[in-house]
């Protein structure tokens, strides 16, 4: 017997201006990318879709809308790395940007001049990609990874739109955010940052058994990171609370480069002692802002010592 399909046909939780509200239409995002139609099936419900926990179909579905949405012709990332949710993503480019206008007189700033550094650029570029379609801001993409960085200038070369708008450093000390990075007297308007989530790759590998079990049903005892992931991307040692608390404590030297800082916070049991690190690091304001994607809900956490 089919199964009932779900009445609520919008993902209502998104940003209003996310491009990603309504369900994924598959006959426009295959005309746009016709290798997507061989991982389009009719899910239980009847409706087309994809097996979200196969990574090429993931892939696959990113490169449509990538290049449906945000007029990226060439996309692609290395076999494993991380292949960031769109819809995700943009939200946060939009609700950073409802931060920005509130110093703006309520208009969202626009044009290069609005300058971001991505913290973990990663392979896949998405906030710069986005950040710049959607507001044409440009962007610093940091990374410790070689490869990484590798693809992300792959990724520039092969969409002119980049050029001008994304200049890409590499950090050379994984203990380090901004030194190396940023100049002593380059000014930016915020940061964004996807940060590790797990403590370690034991924790990551759980997690993605029962992700895997929650999209099809079945129990796997080796299934690929449908999302991919590397080392660097996934899990470090004390994982996404010890992560962004690195990025508060040296924050502190650069108070005076960066309007806004702001970061992605999964687990909301991290926000308490977060709170407690704007305090010690004598943070001017700080504020958690929620987002909600699905079934899943997640927040920006952003502060200022302006």
């Amino acid at each position: 017997m089919t199964k009932k399909k779900p009445v609520i046909k919008t993902k209502a939780t998104l940003h209003p201006r996310n491009k990603h509200n309504e369900r994924y239409n598959f006959e426009v995002l295959t005309n746009t990318l016709p290798e997507l139609k061989e991982f389009v099936r009719p899910n239980i419900y009847e409706d087309l879709s994809v097996d979200f926990s196969n990574p090429k179909a993931v892939v696959a579905l990113n490169k449509a809308l990538l290049k449906q949405y945000y007029n990226i012709s060439s996309w692609d990332i290395p076999k494993g790395y991380l292949c960031s949710p769109i819809p995700g993503r943009a939200d946060y480019i939009h609700y950073l940007a409802d931060l920005l206008a509130e110093d703006n007189k309520g208009e969202v700033p626009k044009g290069a001049a609005i300058k971001l550094l991505d913290i973990g650029v990663g392979a896949n570029c998405v906030y710069p990609i986005i950040g710049n379609a959607e507001y044409g801001w440009s962007f610093i993409g940091s990374d410790i990874s070689e490869i990484s960085l590798s693809s992300a200038q792959a990724i520039k070369d092969n969409n002119p739109q980049l050029m001008e708008s994304l200049d890409l450093r590499l950090q050379g000390n994984p203990k380090s955010i901004f030194r190396d990075i940023l100049n002593e007297d380059e000014k930016i308007t915020a940061t964004v940052c996807n940060p590790p989530f797990h403590s370690s790759e034991e924790a990551a590998q759980s997690s993605n058994f029962r992700k895997v079990k929650n999209l099809t049903g079945f129990t796997n005892n080796n299934p690929e990171l449908n999302f991919g992931g590397q080392h660097n991307e996934l899990w470090c040692e004390g994982g996404e609370l010890k992560f962004i608390n690195n990025i508060i404590f040296q924050s502190r030297h650069y108070k005076e480069n960066c309007t806004w800082f702001t970061s992605l916070v999964s687990n909301k049991d991290n926000i308490r002692p977060l709170k407690k690190s704007f305090k010690e690091a004598e943070v001017t304001k700080f504020k958690v802002i929620p987002m909600g994607q699905g079934n899943k809900v997640s927040r920006i956490i952003a502060w200022s010592f302006q």
